[in-house]
């Protein structure tokens, strides 16, 4: 039991604005250990606000989620604000550096904000997420004088700052050409093969997906395929 990471049991989702609308319709899945997984689907299917669920940022729907097989449904915020920095990892589509500070504080701001190490090591550790991404000599530049490519580098060293339990990425290859694509698909297997880690990727690019352990296919809030 202790391999799956994730859990959903009848997931449901509805908006209501301007009327009720069924967005996810009872959404069963696992993730487990050390698998690297894609959801794709066309524009609308749901993909983009399942892992808003997935990530616990939303609360508002039916059904349960599980986290390393803790019921996360029904947390308070702050119980969730510590999940979420403890054991996720998130990259986006847009890279989310904060402009006022260097390369090595953005890495550094999660660890710093969990509390858990020393400044020190929190930096050592920086340090080596950025080693593993060859954008160590990069550490001390500002957002604003790298390249599109560099800077998801950067969020995604980011993401691994806490040792999280799963990273969950948004379209993190949509803002990227082919190249930066390729490369940050390639970060992403080199951590599942070789670290163990779990990933969780949204994305519309099906070449991205189909080079992933599985896809989860999505059509108007349903799962219609689990390959």
């Amino acid at each position: 039991m202790n391999d799956i990471v994730l859990e959903t049991k009848d997931l449901t989702k509805y908006f209501y604005d301007p009327i009720k609308f069924q967005v996810l319709k009872q959404i069963n899945m696992t993730i487990n250990h050390g698998e690297f997984v894609s959801i794709e689907g066309k524009s609308g299917c749901g993909k983009s606000t399942l892992l808003y669920l997935l990530s616990t940022m939303d609360t508002q729907y039916d059904g349960q989620l599980f986290i390393h097989n803790e019921l996360i449904t029904g947390k308070s915020d702050k119980e969730l604000a510590v999940i979420r920095n403890e054991k996720i990892g998130f990259v986006f589509q847009f890279h989310y550096l904060l402009s006022e500070y260097n390369v090595l504080k953005n890495v550094m701001l999660p660890g710093m904000k969990l509390g858990k190490l020393s400044d020190d090591e929190i930096e050592h550790n920086a340090m080596q997420h950025l080693k593993t991404l060859d954008m160590e000599d990069q550490a001390l530049k500002m957002p604003n004088q790298l390249s599109g490519g560099q800077k998801q580098r950067v969020a995604i060293a980011r993401a691994l700052i806490n040792n999280p339990l799963i990273i969950m990425g948004d379209e993190p290859t949509g803002n990227l050409d082919k190249k930066n694509s390729d490369m940050v698909f390639d970060i992403f297997n080199q951590l599942a093969k070789e670290q163990n880690q779990t990933l969780l990727i949204v994305t519309h690019d099906h070449d991205f997906a189909s080079k992933t352990n599985r896809i989860i296919t999505m059509e108007d809030g349903r799962i219609i395929k689990l390959h």
